[in-house]
């Protein structure tokens, strides 16, 4: 695979970074920097997702037909990897990530018209109902119901890891509407247009960082259109696969391991290790160097699925494989980091890393997301799917097993 930049790829990341530089605020780049979880302060994130609306750059994987930029594989790594490298906050937008390119595909004309034009302008701001207390990785075996009701579903149960429920406007969820002997038989996926609507509880879970990401939102006989399902009744499973492979391989994964890399060779070349900056040891420099070759490896797997996302089609087992390595190449590098600043580990400070804070903190600035990332990204090999249950795809559909 040739991945030297054409002169035209070279002319698009120099516009990249001539706009980030010109409209990246400094207090939203230093909450980009000073991110400890999944994604960045919301507000700092929301305010930056308008600044890139309003250049037409909100829905990179998106096409120009739906009101995206229609860049191709290549230009989208690029923005990608400009954002990351001006730390850029990672802006939460599960409309742009996952629901729209679903409602893409399986969606009426009518909810194409409804949902995608305010996904691309910020106008809502969704989240995901998948998880479910007692079902682990084991998604089909959601016990969350959705009764017809007429012109209505009647929806009860629990969601749970419901990430930024809290300040999300809509949901998609999968709910379950038939028994069945098959556990991904009798599902549906339904668009929930009022978090906020009567019935709809949303409770905060606090992860070991110190961090509200996460919720667990409850429903007592929440009323759903029905026109509001999405693909068919009891055929939501299908749907739901679909989403997740866009979960799983459509973003870019090394940029991110790129900047959080070059965060740990910055604390290496602070912290000091028997008189010596860290970035001298011979074994920590090794430790970097397994790490670099291991991305790199990566991003040739990232590239494929990028190509064929862009050409339309479904990236399959691969977007498994790339989230096993992504997430866990991840958690050496925050263990890498941890290592790296040592006793400043200890401290758990929250309030450091909060949008204009002004606490003093007890570890040195390039000290404080460290730990913060370690805890929170143990959940990487958990989140969209598991790594034991990405390992079992590959080995139906790539081995046959």
């Amino acid at each position: 695979m040739d991945l030297s930049l054409s002169a035209e790829d070279l002319a698009f990341q120099a516009e990249v970074r001539d706009f980030i530089a010109s409209n990246l605020p400094a207090d939203i780049r230093e909450a980009g920097r000073r991110t400890g979880g999944v994604f960045a302060d919301f507000e700092a994130g929301w305010r930056w997702y308008r600044i890139l609306q309003q250049r037409g750059w909100s829905a990179p994987t998106w096409p120009k037909e739906h009101g995206g930029t229609g860049w191709n594989a290549i230009q989208r790594y690029i923005f990608a990897r400009e954002l990351t490298a001006a730390d850029a906050p990672r802006v939460f937008n599960m409309g742009v990530r996952m629901v729209g390119p679903v409602i893409m595909k399986f969606g009426t004309d009518q909810q194409k018209a409804t949902y995608l034009p305010r996904i691309v302008s910020g106008d809502d701001i969704w989240c995901q109902g998948y998880s479910e207390p007692g079902s682990g990785s084991d998604l089909a075996s959601l016990k969350t119901r959705a009764v017809r009701d007429g012109d209505h579903y009647l929806v009860n149960g629990t969601k749970i890891w419901t990430t930024f429920a809290h300040v999300a406007s809509r949901m998609f969820c999968l709910v379950r509407t038939a028994a069945s002997a098959k556990q991904q038989d009798g599902i549906s996926f339904l668009l929930i247009d009022d978090i906020k609507t009567p019935g709809i509880t949303i409770k905060p879970i606090i992860t070991l960082a110190g961090d509200h990401e996460v919720n667990q939102v409850f429903f007592d006989n929440v009323r759903v259109p029905v026109a509001n399902l999405v693909g068919k009744e009891n055929e939501g499973w299908t749907v739901a696969k679909y989403l997740l492979e866009f979960e799983r391989g459509g973003d870019a994964y090394t940029p991110n391991l790129h900047a959080r890399l070059d965060d740990v060779r910055r604390i290496a070349r602070e912290e000091t290790s028997d008189g010596e900056r860290l970035i001298e040891d011979r074994s920590f420099r090794q430790r970097l160097a397994e790490l670099e070759m291991e991305i790199q490896a990566l991003e040739m797997i990232e590239l494929q699925v990028l190509s064929e996302l862009s050409r339309g089609r479904n990236p399959g087992a691969v977007s498994s494989a790339m989230k096993i390595r992504g997430s866990e190449t991840l958690q050496k590098i925050d263990g890498l980091g941890v290592d790296a600043i040592g006793n400043y580990a200890a401290p758990c400070e929250p309030q450091a890393r909060a949008a204009g804070s002004n606490e003093p903190s007890i570890a040195p600035d390039w000290a404080v997301t460290a730990m913060p990332l370690y805890l929170n990204n143990r959940a990487a090999s958990i989140y969209a799917g598991s790594n034991e249950v990405q390992r079992n795809i590959i080995a139906k559909q790539v081995l046959g097993l």
